[in-house]
C-alpha cells in the first residue's frame, strides 16, 4: 500500500491504513510530514518512483490533477501493472483525462472523491466515491474499506467527481436556505438554535419526496400530484415579498422565482416542480 501526498487528508488515509494493519510506504514533497507515519510504522520512499514501485495498489491525494500529471510524469517506468487510485478534487474532465493518460503508462486507473473530513477517515461516516473499471476496484475493496465506506459508482472515470460536486450542490442548496429562513426569523427575534430543529424537520420530509420526484423526471412526465409549478411560483413571491418587508436579501428566492417564471412561460405552469430540471440542465444565461 503507497499513499502519496501528505497533506491533512494524505495523513489521515495513510493513518488509517497503518491503523488496520496494511503495511503502507508514504511519499510527499516535504519529508517533514511524514514523521509521524513513519513513527507508526510507515516506510518512507525517498523517490515518488520508489513510491509506486513499492507496492501494487497507489493513493495519490495531492493539491490538484496537474501535480498528479506531475507525480505520474515522474513515474513512467514504475507505472506498469499498478492500479493507481487518485483521490484529488478535480471536475469530471480532468478524472477522464488522467485515466487515459495513467493507463497509456500501463497503469490501472480509478479516479474517486472523498467525502468526509480528515478526522472522520476511518469511520463508516467517510464515503469514498470510486470510479474505474470495477474489476479494479472489486480487487482492493478489502483495503479500502480501512478508510470507510468505499462506494463504486460505475465505469465512467468522471462519475466521483460528478457525485462530488453533485453533493456539494445539495449541501450548500440545504445550507443556504436554512440560512434565509433564520435570516427571516431573527427579524422576530427568534435565534438559530430554536429554528434548527423546524428546519430539520421540513429538511427530513422533503428528502423523502425525492424517490418519487426522480421518477417523474426519468420518465419525462410531470403530473401536478401534489402542487403545480405555477401555485409554487406564487409561493415563492410570498418568500420574495416577506424577505424585502423585513429587510432580508431575497436574491435567492428571486433566482429560484426567475427559473420558475421561465418554466411556467414555456407552458409547463400545470406540472409539478421537478419539471425544473429542463431549466437547471440549460446552460447558463439561455
Amino acid at each position: 500500500m503507497t499513499v502519496i501526498g501528505l497533506g491533512l487528508m494524505g495523513r489521515a488515509l495513510a493513518g488509517a491504513f497503518l491503523k488496520a494493519g496494511h503495511p503502507t510506504t508514504v511519499w510527499n514533497r516535504t519529508t517533514l510530514k511524514a514523521g509521524q507515519l513513519v513513527a507508526q510504522g510507515a516506510r518512507l520512499a525517498p523517490t515518488v518512483g520508489d513510491a509506486f514501485k513499492a507496492s501494487s495498489l497507489t493513493i495519490i491525494c495531492v493539491t490538484d490533477y496537474q501535480a498528479v500529471h506531475e507525480l505520474l510524469g515522474a513515474s513512467d517506468g514504475a507505472l506498469d501493472g499498478k492500479i493507481v487510485i487518485n483521490l484529488t478534487s478535480g471536475d469530471s474532465a480532468q478524472a477522464r483525462e488522467a485515466a487515459q493518460w495513467a493507463e497509456q503508462r500501463g497503469a490501472r486507473y480509478l479516479d474517486g472523491a472523498i467525502m468526509a473530513i480528515p478526522p472522520a477517515i476511518g469511520t463508516a461516516e467517510a464515503v469514498i466515491l470510486h470510479s474505474g473499471p470495477q474489476p479494479d476496484f472489486e480487487a482492493h475493496r478489502s483495503t479500502l474499506d480501512a478508510l470507510g465506506t468505499a462506494t463504486y459508482l460505475g465505469a465512467d472515470h468522471g462519475l466521483a467527481s460528478l457525485y462530488d460536486v453533485a453533493g456539494l450542490a445539495m449541501m450548500w442548496s440545504v445550507l443556504n436556505a436554512w440560512l434565509q429562513g433564520t435570516a427571516l426569523l431573527r427579524t422576530a427575534g427568534v435565534d438559530a438554535a430554536r429554528y434548527a430543529p423546524f428546519a430539520q424537520q421540513i429538511a427530513t420530509v422533503v428528502a423523502e419526496w425525492l424517490p418519487g420526484y426522480a421518477e417523474q423526471i426519468d420518465s419525462g412526465s410531470f403530473p401536478a400530484e401534489v402542487s403545480a409549478l405555477e401555485t409554487d411560483a406564487r409561493a415563492m413571491a410570498h418568500l420574495i415579498e416577506e424577505s424585502e418587508a423585513v429587510g432580508v436579501n431575497a436574491e435567492l428566492p428571486k433566482l429560484i422565482k426567475s427559473m420558475a417564471d421561465r418554466s411556467i412561460a414555456a407552458g409547463h405552469g400545470g406540472e409539478q416542480y421537478p419539471v425544473l430540471i429542463e431549466e437547471f440542465a440549460k446552460p447558463g444565461n439561455a
